[in-house]
């Protein structure tokens, strides 16, 4: 499948490139709620351990495989701190390509075949916020898989068909990001390690011949993606301890609701705050946006950038250069009265102007 295993690793150097390089929202955020996920990618599959019973013509020897094929798709459910499970199916898919040992019936002999794996796990992941664009992550699974033997063989041993199944385990670690403005698509960068307890296996022309093949192992370097139905911002690192403000006047523009348009109360609040500058000389003027706790922290976040800069705006009209202004946006998180979520305040619904 030489096609399958450039495309998988081309989407895995693209997925370092992404991760890493690429513009993101300026935090990462957690999973809170039901989430959908796939992945896809390249699968390294380690050397089979083969014994033939003796009714199968007896000895032992391995079993070489390509690179091949995974890919999988998850259902889960975040539980707003970093701590996730989901139920996973998966598929993998190699070809052999040679036989070893034996005795001296094979030495590195050419084969054929190919090896095909699938199973249901139910896996737990820890994701853990550092306070980067990207979020690193673990997780470990269990469930069932099937191993499938198509065809495997090399000249003059017996060929190994049929399909059996065991208890199957996995351990993962990888990166995520997430890659739109609201959180809700993430892509991820995954390893993982995968095991299929040992099975034997039919061989076909020989009565009673088993081939007996222990556990299957697998390296797999996936890129995923993940949609999560109610993604939410991962909490901010402690701010820094500040030194103590110097004296200040502070200026309060009030807004109507959902709305960044001065009022005529407030063009002339905006005026004063202006005078005030251009009798006293201030070293600094801070306009700081704020909004109620009315609708989700993006669409607040932008609100309250709005209203900063309509403020702005105002004082530039009135004299103040926009370059000697700081703009800042607090969304609902600094309120003037505190209230619960989904609370229409006036009072936070504002511009502070603060000269220093």
């Amino acid at each position: 499948m030489p096609s399958i295993h450039r495309v998988a690793t081309s989407a895995a150097g693209a997925a370092v490139a992404a991760l890493l390089l690429g513009p993101g929202p300026a935090r990462a955020q957690y999973v809170d709620g039901l989430y959908f996920g796939g992945a896809m990618g390249l699968n390294i599959m380690q050397d089979l351990d083969i014994t033939f019973n003796r009714a199968a013509g007896g000895g032992s020897g391995q079993a070489t495989l390509d690179n091949g094929f995974a890919g999988l798709g998850a259902i889960g459910w975040g539980f707003g701190n970093g701590i996730r499970a989901e139920i996973e199916a998966n598929y993998r898919d190699n070809d052999v390509s040679r036989f070893g040992g034996f005795g001296s019936v094979v030495n590195n002999q050419p084969a054929s075949g190919n090896v095909v794996q699938y199973g249901v796990m139910a896996n737990v992941w820890w994701d853990y916020d550092f306070g980067l664009p990207v979020i690193p992550t673990i997780g470990a699974g269990v469930g069932y898989a099937w191993a499938e033997m198509r065809s495997v063989r090399a000249n003059p041993l017996p060929t190994i068909n049929g399909t059996e199944g065991n208890f199957a385990y996995q351990f993962m670690a990888g990166l995520s990001m997430p890659i739109d403005s609201q959180g809700h698509l993430l892509a991820s960068l995954e390893y993982r390690f995968f095991g299929i307890l040992d099975n034997d296996f039919a061989v076909t022309g020989a009565s009673g011949g088993r081939a007996d093949i222990d556990s299957l192992a697998n390296h797999s370097i996936m890129l995923g993606l993940r949609y999560a139905v109610n993604p939410t911002l991962a909490p901010p690192p402690p701010a820094p301890v500040a030194a103590a403000p110097a004296p200040a006047r502070t200026y309060l523009v009030f807004f109507d609701f959902a709305q960044a348009a001065l009022t005529d109360r407030a063009r002339g609040v905006v005026a004063e705050a202006a005078a005030a500058v251009q009798q006293t000389g201030s070293a600094r003027i801070e306009v700081s946006g704020h909004t109620d706790t009315v609708g989700s922290a993006q669409y607040n976040q932008a609100l309250s950038m709005r209203r900063a800069e309509a403020v702005a705006g105002e004082l530039e009209r009135r004299g103040i250069p926009r370059s000697e202004v700081v703009l800042q946006a607090f969304g609902f998180t600094r309120p003037l009265v505190p209230t619960g979520p989904n609370v229409r305040e006036p009072q936070n619904r504002r511009v502070e102007i603060v000269l220093r």
